[in-house]
């Protein structure tokens, strides 16, 4: 029980951490958080003012329905609000008039109409073409139903309500900062070397002094959170191509250079698979039974040094991305020299894997394969840099 709790701490205390730094991220520099931050901003805003030009202004009978359709159609891009708005005037109007027919063909009856209304509006929501929107028919039919008007005039009222709402809506995502998700491409592969460095020297820190169970878990931890950037990046550039259509901000908003291609997301997507292993294989050694399996502490403190030095090479990516310039390349001398120092350390690590014997060969083993792996797949032209230092 008390291990439990104990986890359920650690766990509560990494998300709180990962939270402060996201807040963080909004307040300091341009970025997603910054970009959900303005969207909510937006949406409330919409729904704000559909409500006080249908309720406060127009006294319309269900306003309700107004804000509730411009918060809805606060979209991640503006071709979405377009479409989402389409469907969903679509599903609502179906809603709004089937619901008036239940309550007409039941005298008004509340239950009865919702037993009419509900199982044919939920039915006809799951059609794939109403996408996320089809959920909206059965809820506005609980609308209609619950206010208890439904004459000819009340419907009419219920579709101005929500074409206004829709309006307002479509119209703020827009007109107000509409959202260009290629700083978004940007700023999530900017992440992927930026953490990687920045675990790989907690990690070298650690491993030079005394690490307990918690370091490694936490460690394992961050490793998977980093492996789920590579799908992110995948879903920004769809949203990418997806936020350029019907958006005036395109052409309106400055959105700086061209991110690397989809080949660059391959190659982290290597990164951090080595990374996850090679912190599983530090996880397993953090029971103290298992520490007997461990490798010493001198092949700790060159795998440490060694770690350092990628650290290094993931920093130059990131800063190379964060001002907009090309990923690190051999061409660029500082690169090259930080990539020969990792191999230089690697070749020491792997001569001193060759003196090691027994049971902790099989763990020193593992983490030299997965480095090897993975400076392969951080410099990307290993080939060329050992053939430099062999001429």
């Amino acid at each position: 029980m008390g291990t439990c709790l104990a986890s359920g701490a650690r766990r509560l205390g990494r998300e709180l951490a990962a939270l402060r730094r996201t807040a963080s991220a909004a307040v300091r520099r341009p970025g997603p958080e910054r970009d959900t931050v303005v969207q909510s901003c937006k949406a409330a805003g919409a729904a704000i003012a559909a409500w006080a030009l249908t309720g406060w202004w127009l006294k319309a009978p269900l306003a309700l329905l107004a804000p509730w359709t411009a918060l809805t159609l606060v979209e991640t891009t503006v071709y979405r609000s377009f479409r989402s708005g389409l469907q969903q005037l679509a599903v609502i109007m179906a809603g709004a008039v089937w619901a008036s027919f239940a309550m007409a063909a039941t005298g008004g009856s509340t239950l009865g109409a919702m037993l009419i209304a509900l199982p044919a509006m939920v039915l006809f929501g799951t059609y794939r073409r109403f996408g996320a929107q089809g959920l909206y028919g059965a809820t506005t039919s609980l609308f209609v139903i619950a206010y208890g008007s439904y004459s000819p005039s009340a419907v009419g009222h219920r579709l101005l309500e929500t074409l206004t709402g829709a309006v307002i809506g479509i119209g703020v995502n827009a007109c107000v900062l509409p959202p260009v998700h290629l700083r978004n491409v940007r700023e999530q592969l900017a992440r992927l070397p930026r953490d990687s460095a920045a675990l790989l020297r907690t990690m070298a820190e650690a491993l030079r002094t005394r690490w307990t169970a918690s370091d490694a878990e936490s460690w394992h931890d961050q490793a998977r959170r980093l492996a789920r950037i590579p799908a992110a990046v995948s879903e920004a550039r769809r949203w990418t191509m997806e936020s350029s259509r019907l958006n005036p901000g395109t052409r309106l908003r400055r959105t700086g250079p061209e991110p690397p291609g989809p080949d660059h997301d391959l190659r982290w997507r290597s990164v951090t698979g080595h990374l996850v292993t090679i912190t599983r294989a530090l996880d397993g050694l953090s029971d103290e039974d298992a520490r007997l399996n461990a490798p010493g502490s001198a092949f700790l403190t060159r795998y440490a040094e060694l770690a350092d030095q990628m650290a290094d090479f993931c920093d130059e990516e990131a800063h190379a991305l964060e001002s907009g310039s090309a990923p690190c390349s051999p061409r660029g001398e500082e690169p090259r020299r930080t990539a020969e120092e990792a191999w230089r350390l690697y070749d020491r690590l792997a001569t001193d894997f060759t003196e090691q014997s027994g049971v902790p060969v099989a763990v020193s083993g593992e983490l030299l394969v997965e480095s090897s792996q993975l400076l392969r797949a951080l410099t990307s032209y290993d080939t060329a840099v050992r053939e430099s230092e062999a001429a």
